[in-house]
């Protein structure tokens, strides 16, 4: 901050009272905290939290409320597939849920916010959508953007994306694509079942690996 005492003119920088008052208030006012406050709390996409992270939204023109589709799948007997599952796979039936409709906490609309804000300036090449999921997934596994031709791309994780994350991806309508294009989504966790010439990262065996299950795989809207 600047040195208070250059503030104060000749003629008054010989009282002692005044020259304590006017230290005084520099200190009552000492905007540093404030600033500091405002940049954590608003600037910083990455530290915003609340209605700094709202403001975003407004900028980069995205909602903090989400559709996030309920799973109907709960626990259940095998006559009643493919509606019901087995004991740790899915939890009891709690009834009709009145709305699919969600307001995002801050880290996933964070997330949300950082989607849609690449996604305003990305070239939608295949260099720059893997960037975009590099940044964004950093430090979670593997994801990368396959071109299948025939004018369709699949985004690929080879980790499991988190129910918001997912909801994100293939129904708020902001993932990049190029014009006229289809895109896809798989997520899996590896390894899978598979043969040898794929390598023991992505497949495993008999017994090691599961089948990809066509509930992996999505159209991104």
């Amino acid at each position: 901050m600047i040195n208070v005492d250059k503030t104060i003119i000749s003629q008054y920088c010989s009282s002692p009272i005044l020259v304590q008052l006017i230290k005084n208030m520099d200190q009552y006012i000492d905007p540093r905290i404030d600033i500091d406050n405002f940049y954590n709390f608003v600037w910083n996409v990455d530290t915003a939290q609340g209605f700094g992270l709202d403001i975003w939204g407004r900028i980069v023109d995205v909602k903090r409320t989400l559709n996030i589709p309920n799973d109907p799948m709960c626990f259940g007997y095998n006559e009643g597939l493919p509606g019901s599952y087995c004991f740790d796979d899915q939890s009891f039936y709690i009834g009709e849920v009145s709305t699919s409709v969600y307001t995002l906490a801050d880290d996933a609309y964070r997330k949300l916010i950082l989607i849609k804000a690449l996604a305003n300036i990305t070239n939608t090449t295949a260099p720059a959508l893997n960037q975009l999921l590099q940044n964004l997934f950093e430090g979670r596994g593997r994801c990368y953007v396959n071109d299948l031709g025939n004018m369709q791309i699949r985004y690929t994780f080879e980790f499991l994306l988190t129910s918001f994350e997912l909801a994100i991806m293939l129904n708020a309508g902001i993932v990049p694509k190029p014009a006229g294009v289809q895109a896809l989504l798989i997520d899996l966790e590896l390894p899978v079942f598979g043969f040898s010439e794929a390598g023991t990262i992505t497949s495993a065996p008999f017994g090691q690996g599961t089948f990809i299950t066509e509930n992996s795989s999505y159209v991104i809207n």
